[in-house]
Parts: structure tokens; sequence; C-alpha cells
């Protein structure tokens, strides 16, 4: 505790009718002869490291001038203190004066006239402790007067702390600490320091840099000592531990510690899942670091549209706790739904600010998927079906065909649109082999859902151009196919309304349904049979050509081209016999002609009589026919040509030209008749086996001896049948 005292100097004033004394309250006077002396009543007490003054006044008579004042400590029980009891002396040069007080007393007014004696004592030690008795020395050396009435000193262990000025500390605002040390009488100089420990850590010293330290004098007595420390605020300061220590001569510390109260608020913080599935639990918390704790309230945004929205308390049926003390509010729903997704708002409040944070409480979902649009389409025509899905966030969907494990992707036969919550299956010219199921996967965070279509591509029925018809002795076959597809076709011969006996097999294999049809016909020729093919959706028609067997009518061609060689080789036979005749009745006409008449034998034929050969007409004149057949016999066996001219001939009789035209125009028909038959049989040749069988019967080696009589004229008819005539002699 601070010991202040208030000296004032007690002054005696003497007048006629005796002695007067002035006195504080607590201070006593005491007298003897002329000499007094007022000191404290009681014990003054004092601590380690500070000072204390002694409280003294005094009088002495008009006779006796003060010239100096010693003071002394010794033991309460010696009657009057030893010099060697010398604790201060007005005279410095005094060496009586105890080493351990050199320096350390002094009078609180130097000026003696004023008759005050009053001490201060500093740096105080425990052994300061004691009795503390006055002397007046005067001029001579042998005057002076020691007051037997003594001051008492107890000094005890330091227990007065340093004080801390803390004022209010606002975050981001600069702040001012003051530390004033114990003790307000004069002393030495005190060392104080600064330290500041956060929360969890060990002290740190703060640099001198930022302290100042001050010297105040109160009186001539009395002084305080302090130190500042200037600091810029921050939230960080909060909780802070600083500690103010005092340092005094002799080893003697106090300190101080004090907590620092930071007025601050932070960041708004919202901690908890904001997504959670439907049925599950939202527990959503909303704090801040603030000081102090700032009130925490939840309230729902409602807004039929952004400009119009409003906020709105929580129902009683939402779960909230709102912790004020804590600096924290709890949002907290069970078995949550889609009803509660939306916009919360997190209202702080604190001191005369408000800050509000906004969060979006989504709630995930999956619904059943759905398909639709027609999975039933002709053949030709667009599917499109799609596959959708409510959910939240949306869902990857992707088209698959069952048995196949690549995904459909977009482009000419699809349009996949995922990214929409929705996928659609569009296929443009629908073929059968589209036909099938179609798997919908839709993937929805962890969750896979799937559903299918089976997609039905009906069709119109469709003859195959390979069905046919065949025709091999009388017996018709014919086979009509149709392509196996949903749903099944039907195939019916519309000629069997004509007939009784026929049989109908009907097979279906993997692709194809056949029908094959057998009748006996008698005349089949530029004939052609139906085939009906039908189902639901309709039906088809197509007119089948009978076809006559190939290897039957080759068989028959080769046996119309032998036939026709042997009957050439009949043809030119005969027209050799009856060329012949003609020019044996030629000749014997000339023969009758010559004796009737003579004229120029270079403007008629030379007849020879009597000559057993015939003769052979030539431009020069007749030649016996022995002579020219002898030519013929020993020269080349291919017959020469010659000119031969049958104008010079006798004109024949009318019986003979009959009997010629006769022959001739046998032959005509009969070679007409060839051609003919040749003719058909090359056009069904031509029909069967094409223009390679064509090349075969042009180039038969029977068939080369045959010339068109309009081609190569009579002379060529005359040469071949001579050339018979001749091969037959």
């Amino acid at each position: 505790m601070i010991v202040l005292i208030c000296v004032a100097l007690l002054f005696a004033v003497r007048s006629n009718k005796g002695d007067q004394v002035n006195r504080f309250a607590g201070e006593r006077q005491f007298c003897k002869d002329q000499f007094c002396i007022t000191l404290t009543e009681g014990q003054i007490t004092a601590e380690t490291g500070l000072c204390v003054v002694i409280p003294c006044s005094f009088s002495t008579g008009a006779a006796f001038t003060s010239q100096h004042i010693v003071w002394y400590k010794c033991e309460q029980k010696k009657i009057k203190c030893a010099d060697s009891d010398m604790i201060f002396h007005t005279n410095k040069n005094n060496k009586k004066v105890q080493a351990g007080f050199m320096g350390r007393v002094s009078l609180l007014e130097p000026d003696l006239s004023k008759n005050n004696c009053s001490i201060i004592v500093k740096d105080l030690r425990e052994s300061d402790s004691g009795s503390y008795q006055l002397r007046v020395n005067g001029v001579l050396k042998t005057d002076g007067f020691t007051f037997s009435p003594r001051a008492n000193v107890s000094v005890k262990g330091l227990s007065q702390k340093p004080t801390v000025t803390v004022p209010p500390l606002i975050e981001g605002h600069q702040t001012t600490l003051t530390c004033t040390a114990p003790g307000l009488c004069s002393g030495s100089v005190p060392e104080i320091t600064w330290t500041w420990r956060k929360p969890g850590e060990n002290d740190s010293h703060i640099p001198g840099n930022i302290t100042v330290f001050r010297t105040e004098n109160l009186t001539a007595v009395r002084q305080r000592h302090s130190s500042t420390l200037t600091f810029n605020t921050s939230a960080e300061h909060h909780s802070t531990e600083v500690t103010c220590k005092v340092n005094f001569t002799g080893d003697t510390t106090t300190e101080e510690t004090v907590t620092l109260n930071v007025t601050y608020i932070k960041e708004v913080k919202i901690m908890g899942n904001t997504s959670v599935k439907e049925g599950e639990t939202l527990n959503l918390t909303c704090t801040t670091d603030s000081f102090p704790p700032s009130l925490v309230i939840w309230t729902e945004l409602y807004s039929e549209n952004i400009q119009n929205g409003k906020e709105i308390n929580l129902q009683h049926d939402i779960e909230t706790n709102q912790q004020e003390e804590r600096g924290l509010a709890t949002l907290f729903f069970t078995n949550i739904t889609t009803k509660e997704s939306g916009q919360y708002i997190c209202t702080v409040k604190h001191l005369n600010n408000t800050l509000k944070k906004q969060v979006d409480v989504t709630v995930r979902y999956v619904r059943s998927p759905l398909i639709t649009g027609k999975s039933t389409v002709e053949e030709g025509d667009a599917l499109n079906l799609t596959c959708s899905v409510d959910s939240f966030p949306r869902s990857f969907i992707k088209w698959t065909k069952l048995g196949f494990n690549t995904t459909l992707h977009s482009g000419t036969d699809t349009d996949l649109q995922n990214n929409t919550g929705s996928a659609t299956l569009f296929m443009p010219n629908v073929t059968e082999e589209q036909a099938g199921r179609y798997m919908c996967t839709v993937k929805h965070l962890d969750t896979t859902l799937t559903l299918h279509a089976d997609v039905t591509v009906t069709w119109f029925p469709k003859i195959l151009n390979s069905s046919r018809c065949e025709v091999q002795s009388d017996v018709l076959t014919c086979v009509c196919i149709s392509v196996l597809r949903f749903p099944l076709p039907t195939i019916r011969w519309p000629l069997l309304e004509n007939y009784t006996e026929y049989s109908v097999i009907t097979t279906v294999s993997n692709h194809t349904v056949n029908s094959t049809l057998t009748l006996t016909v008698k005349d089949h020729a530029n004939r052609s049979v139906e085939c009906v093919a039908s189902n639901t959706n309709g039906e088809v028609k197509k007119n089948l050509k009978i076809q006559i067997n190939l290897s039957q009518q080759e068989e028959k061609v080769r046996a119309l081209f032998k036939f026709i060689s042997r009957l050439e080789n009949i043809i030119a036979f005969v027209i050799g016999v009856v060329i012949s005749a003609v020019v044996c009745c030629l000749v014997n006409n000339c023969r009758r002609k010559k004796q009737k008449s003579s004229g120029n034998l270079d403007e008629t034929l030379q007849m020879v009589p009597n000559q057993k050969a015939p003769l052979v007409a030539v431009e020069d004149g007749a030649v016996p026919v022995e002579e020219v057949t002898a030519e013929i016999q020993n020269g080349p066996k291919d017959v020469e040509y010659a000119t031969i001219d049958f104008s010079r001939l006798k004109r024949r009789s009318p019986r003979e030209e009959a009997k010629r035209e006769t022959t001739k125009t046998e032959y005509a028909e009969l070679k007409r008749e060839v051609e003919v038959e040749r003719e058909d049989a090359a056009a069904e040749r031509e029909m069967l086996e094409g223009k390679e069988e064509e090349a075969e019967i042009e180039g038969d080696e029977e068939t080369q001896h045959w010339v068109p009589e309009e081609e190569e004229g009579e002379d060529m008819a005359v040469y071949s049948t001579v050339k018979d005539i001749m091969d037959k002699s």
C-alpha cells in the first residue's frame, strides 16, 4: 500500500502567555525545555523497493540557531543512538553516515530555517525497519539537542502491483495501454517491461520501440512512473494476456496481467451439407466469431420472383436452435422433402451491425424414368422415342440396343440429348434390322435405373426376284419367295382357282417364306403365273414368267440341227439329179434344133452327133462329157469354175419348164421350212442359253454348207449340185 504522507511544517510561536502548537491529525508533539518535535504517532509501514517519508518538524529556543540536522537509526532499546547509527547528516562531508544509507536518505525541505526535518528513504529494504531519532546541531560544536521521541518504520515485502489501464478495444482502431508502477514518492526510476501471451502460446516480449516510459512529478516528493503501449487492434488480440512488469532496485519485482477484450466480428460461416437426398436429415449451423457474442437467427427467403422476395420467419414445425450466448444457430430438418428446397438466410446481429449470409438448400431426388413415343413403326418411317426422368441434379441418360455393348451416339440415325434430363432416340427411314429391344439407362449420382422399349417394325410383303416358274415334261413348277418378317406373310396362287389337281408346299426358313406350286399343264406358251404375298399390312403381286428347263431345250435344239444336216444332204443329191436331167434335156433339144436349121456357129451351140459321151455346153463350143469327166478325174477333186451360157441353149418346152418350176418350187418350200425351223431354234436357244449357244449353232460344221438362195443366186446352186454329182460318181 502506498504511503501518502503530506508533511506540514509545524512552527512554534511563542507569546507571553505560553507556547501554542498547530498539529495535523495523527501527529504528536513532544517538548522538553525549549526544544519541541512533532512526529507521526504509531508505526509507519512501507514495502521493499519503494520509498517512505518520515514526517517531522521541530522548534528550538530563540538563543539556539540550527546548523545541521542528523538522523539516526538504532534499536528501540537504546536510549540514545550513537554516531555509528548515523544514516543522514546535512553536512555531506561527514563520513560517519552508514554506507548502506548513502544516497538513499534526503531531506524533504533543505532549508532548515523552515524547521522541517522530514526525510525520504527510498529503495527500501526489509533491513530498513527500526527506530529513527532526530538530533539538531547548533553553530558551536558543543551546541546540540537530541530528541527523545522516535519514529518507528516497518518495511515488509512488496505487495503492490502496477496499475494497467486498458481503454475499450475495437477492431481496426489504434489503442494505447498504460502501466503505472506502484509508489508515488520520489525514488530510483524503476524498469517497466511489457509481455503478452496468446492462448496456448508462450510469453513474447513486445519490442521496445512501441513502448514509451514516462515519469511524472506530482509534487516535490511525489512522482509517478509509467509506460505506455500503442498498437493497432485486431481480432487476433482478443483474449490475449498482456503483462506489465516493474523491476525496482534491489531485485524487487512486481507485475500485473490483464486480458484484452477486443470488440470484433468475423465472417459469417454456415457449416453442414446443403445438398441432401430426399428423406435424409438436413443439419446446418450458422456461426460467427465475435465479441461480444452475436445473436444468430435463421429465416427463409420466400419469393414468387426475385424482385419481390421477402424473408419470413421459420415456422414452428421447422426445428431451429437459436443459441445467442454461443453466437450460433442450427437449422435442422428430419425426413426432408423437395418442399424444403430453397434459399435460407442466416442473420447475425452484433451491437449496431447486422450481417447476412444466404444459402441454397437442394434436395437430391430421382423419379422413375418414362419412355414416350410409338415403339411400333412402319418400315421406312421414322422412329422417335424419348426417355426422360425428373431428377435433381439432372441425370445422365443413354440409349443402347440389347445385345450390343456400344452406346448409340448422336448422328444420322440417333439424336441423344442427355444433357437436358432426357435422351431422344430418332431413326429416320427405319428398316427391319433396326427392330429389337432398346434399353434406356439412367445414371443419377450413385443410382442406376433402366427401362426398355421393344421396337417393332411393320412392313408390306415383298416378293424376291428369285421367284420363278419352270416347265419340264409338261410339269409346271413355280416357287414364290417372300421375306420372313413380322407380321408373317402368307402366299397364295390365284391360278389354282381353275385347277383341281395340284400341290402346294410352304416352308419357313430363318429369313424367307417359300411356297412351291406343282401343276401339270399342256399348253404353257406365252403364259405367266401370278404370286400374291399378303399380311395384315397389305399385299403385293408378282407375275412369274414360265421358262423351259435348260437341259431339255438344249437336247431338242441339237436333235433339230442333226435332222437339218441330214436333210441338206438329201436336198443336195436331189438337186444334183434334177440338174443332170435338165442338162441332158438341153443337149437333146440342141441336137434337134441343129438338124432343122443352120445358123452361125458363133451364135449357137454346136452339137456333135454320133458321139457316145454327152456334151457339155461351154463358151467356145460343145465338149464331150467324157473329156470333162476325164479332166475332173485326172485333175483336182474340186470342180473348177466354168462359165456356162445358158442363153444359147434351146428354149425349153412348156412341159419341161413346168417340170423345172415344180422342182424349184418344192426345193424353195423345203428350204423355207428349214429356215423357219432354224430361226425358231435360234430364238429358243437365245432365250435359254444366250449368245454363246447361238454362236455354237452358227459354228456347227454341218450347217456351214447351207447358203440361202437369196444371197448366192442360181449359179451357186448349180455349182453345189454339180459337185454333189461328181462326188457321187
